[in-house]
């Protein structure tokens, strides 16, 4: 049976393919790669990767610890000084216990995977963060825009009001409008130039780089069904770790025993030629009890956290895919309002414009059209930018990174 977010995958794929970008790398992937090659615990991977591949080794090795070698030497010269004297050698093997190298080795390696699902799910993290501030950046660029455009469109009024007053056609009343209206366009541009920096100050820490203008382009829309989620990766990875560490605890329910063989060179008196002697011997440990007991009931209960909470994760997962996927087939309707909103506006404000200009509509009207066009191309780009950052947030509850 289909996952909820695989059946609105494909439903929003037929709805939206129109709005599917290119396979080249877009802005937003561009600033999450920079973003990511900042991210302290980058310099660090290499180090854990390599720490990862080296618990995999010391569980291939054929001891459970490494050997160690024991050197002593008895003798009379402090005394009698006959020379009399024993110099021992030994070596000392830790030795695995049952089942314990193959726990060890199952061990290590989920431990290798629980990284590589920690970076994957860290990775998805630092895209969260990216698109947050990048649509964050691309909605206060399109407002001052906006902004920029409105204050345009009120000083060409008052200019065209200023010459018709001079010319007796117009009242100081319009021309006072009119300048309240530049005055408020001035307002409104400084105050989205102010927040246009701020929102772009933002995506550069993050980036660490100039935020890199252009035009808002969604992302491109999944077209196969996403692999495992990062963040189910991650929490996979520790309840196999978890699991792992409950069988090697199992395993490990006394220390090593340990093989040692040792050698022996000695003689009673100067006189005498050195004799050898060989030794074998096993220390076997006893058992650990209730530490061992302790150990295991820490990682059953490790084990048991891990695994509900990957299942309650999966629900909560599925669930925010699908309600992405219906936010964005939402937003493709609001787009379409918003487009047939700001077509209507623009012939009004060019009817009235030309309207004003023969005398036909007073200065009020004129205002009242001009700031209802100016609202409609506001929602216009609102409405896209939503759209757009909709689509970001479903490829982002899917698990997938910016491209």
């Amino acid at each position: 049976m289909r996952s909820i977010h695989g059946i609105a995958s494909l439903v929003i794929i037929g709805l939206l393919g129109t709005l599917s970008g290119t396979t080249a790398a877009s802005p937003l992937a561009d600033a999450f790669t920079q973003a990511w090659q900042r991210q302290p615990a980058v310099a660090g991977l290499v180090e854990r990767e390599r720490a990862a591949a080296s618990r995999i080794a010391a569980a291939d090795a054929w001891t459970a610890q490494p050997p160690s070698v024991e050197l002593g030497w008895r003798g009379d010269r402090f005394n009698r000084n006959q020379g009399a004297g024993e110099q021992d050698y030994g070596l000392v093997l830790p030795l695995w216990l049952p089942g314990e190298r193959r726990g060890s080795q199952a061990l290590a390696a989920a431990e290798q995977e629980a990284l590589a699902g920690q970076t994957a799910a860290l990775r998805l993290q630092v895209a969260q963060a990216v698109r947050d501030a990048w649509w964050a950046w691309q909605l206060a660029r399109n407002e001052r825009e906006l902004m920029v455009a409105r204050l345009d469109a009120a000083r060409r009024l008052r200019d065209d009001v200023a010459r018709r007053f001079a010319a007796g056609d117009l009242s100081r009343a319009d021309l006072n409008q009119a300048e309240g209206a530049l005055a408020q366009g001035q307002f409104a541009e400084a105050e989205a130039q102010a927040a246009e920096a701020m929102a772009r100050l933002r995506l550069e820490t993050l980036t660490g780089q100039p935020a890199a203008a252009g035009n808002v382009e969604a992302e491109q829309l999944p077209q196969e069904a996403p692999g495992m989620h990062p963040v189910l990766r991650e929490l996979s990875g520790r309840g196999e770790v978890a699991r792992r560490n409950v069988d090697l605890a199992r395993a490990q329910g006394r220390a090593n025993p340990e093989l040692a063989i040792a050698t022996r060179r000695e003689r009673a008196t100067g006189d005498e030629a050195m004799a050898q002697t060989w030794a074998v011997g096993v220390r076997i440990p006893l058992s650990a009890g209730p530490r061992q007991d302790a150990r295991i009931a820490m990682a059953n209960a490790e084990a048991v956290e891990a695994g509900l909470a990957y299942e309650r994760e999966r629900e909560r997962l599925d669930g925010e895919a699908a309600a992405w996927a219906l936010q964005v087939q939402a937003g493709r309707s609001q787009l379409a309002a918003a487009e047939q909103r700001a077509r209507v506006a623009g012939d009004n404000r060019r009817f009235y414009d030309k309207s004003f200009r023969l005398g036909e509509t007073d200065l009020p009207t004129r205002l009242r059209i001009e700031a209802e066009a100016q609202e409609a191309e506001r929602a216009l780009g609102r409405a896209r930018i939503a759209l757009a950052r909709m689509i970001s947030q479903w490829r982002q509850s899917l698990g997938l990174l910016p491209e």
